[in-house]
């Protein structure tokens, strides 16, 4: 592994703003949150796999798990579609504290994966993190909805990437994405079918306006397919220990962001900035802890919270 330079360590920074700034992107931009996900994968999927012919680097993929990468990508579509949804139903600094549950989710749902027990630490820091989130409900009840939906978002994330993590010993990242991507395409345009036959999507909605365009292409090419392939570039020359320490920054840097962004329309109360860094201790401690428990294990990016 190659020494990290200063510049690769504000490169790392710069990739967990990028995905800080996902959720407010999601309020900037006017369509519905499903529909959002239909052209945020499309466009994904598209640009992933331009990146891949041009590097002639797509590699065959069995088909039964090409079936499976596909289906994890069912799961990555609800996952967003909740996500952009609790950035509106509550606002940013909101949906993105219940984001930060994700490392925690992913602690408490390994052991039922690959049939492990719980260690001590995991259910402690999880009582922790329960305990920030009491005080964010207590503070913003009229918010709990919202958050309640960026909690399970976050939950199917760390659902995803426990099973990338499986995938990632038998294909490359981008190829393992690009089939992803396009199983969330196929998926988002189920859930929109469904949305329609309810009537909770009316046809008149679904073309998005001049300015939304912009949003979405830096949602797709720039918070996506170049944040991922950056992403991949830099575990190169950082341990997984690091980048996982980096990305759990991701709830500070998209609060801050959404603060400069929304103004007064961000501002929370004392109970909720409580509870968020209850929260983000819990999760800033947990690689640490682990660490010293068990040795690291390669993780996947890009697909996350965000």
């Amino acid at each position: 592994m190659n020494r990290p330079t200063t510049t690769d360590y504000l490169h790392l920074h710069f990739l967990v703003l990028i995905w800080g700034f996902t959720a407010i992107l999601g309020v900037l931009i006017s369509v519905s949150p499903v529909m959002l996900v239909v052209y945020r994968t499309l466009l994904a999927a598209l640009g992933l796999g331009i990146l891949l012919y041009a590097r002639k680097k797509m590699v065959p993929v069995s088909p039964a798990d090409r079936l499976k990468l596909l289906t994890t990508g069912l799961v990555i579509a609800l996952h967003w579609a909740l996500f952009f949804e609790a950035a509106r139903m509550a606002n940013v600094s909101v949906c993105l504290a219940g984001m930060a549950t994700g490392s925690l989710w992913t602690s408490l749902l390994e052991p039922l994966f690959f049939r492990r027990r719980l260690r001590a630490v995991e259910v402690i820091l999880g009582l922790v993190v329960m305990a920030g989130l009491y005080l964010i409900f207590r503070f913003e009840i009229d918010r709990a909805a919202g958050l309640l939906m960026a909690v399970f978002s976050a939950m199917l994330a760390s659902i995803f990437t426990i099973i990338n993590s499986q995938f990632t010993r038998r294909y490359p990242a981008l190829t393992i994405t690009f089939y992803e991507m396009s199983g969330a395409f196929g998926g988002s345009l189920l859930f929109l079918g469904l949305y329609l036959a309810l009537g909770l999507e009316k046809p008149s909605t679904l073309w998005p306006e001049p300015m939304d365009w912009l949003w979405i292409s830096i949602l797709a090419f720039v918070c996506t397919v170049y944040a991922y392939s950056a992403s991949v570039w830099l575990m190169r020359k950082f341990s997984a220990f690091a980048v996982n320490l980096t990305v759990n920054l991701e709830p500070v840097y998209g609060i801050t962001l959404a603060w400069l962004f929304f103004g007064d329309r961000e501002r929370m109360t004392t109970g909720f900035y409580m509870g968020t860094l209850i929260i983000l201790i819990a999760v800033l401690i947990y690689p640490a802890l682990n660490r010293q428990k068990a040795p690291a294990t390669p993780i996947e990016l890009g697909n996350g919270a965000s």
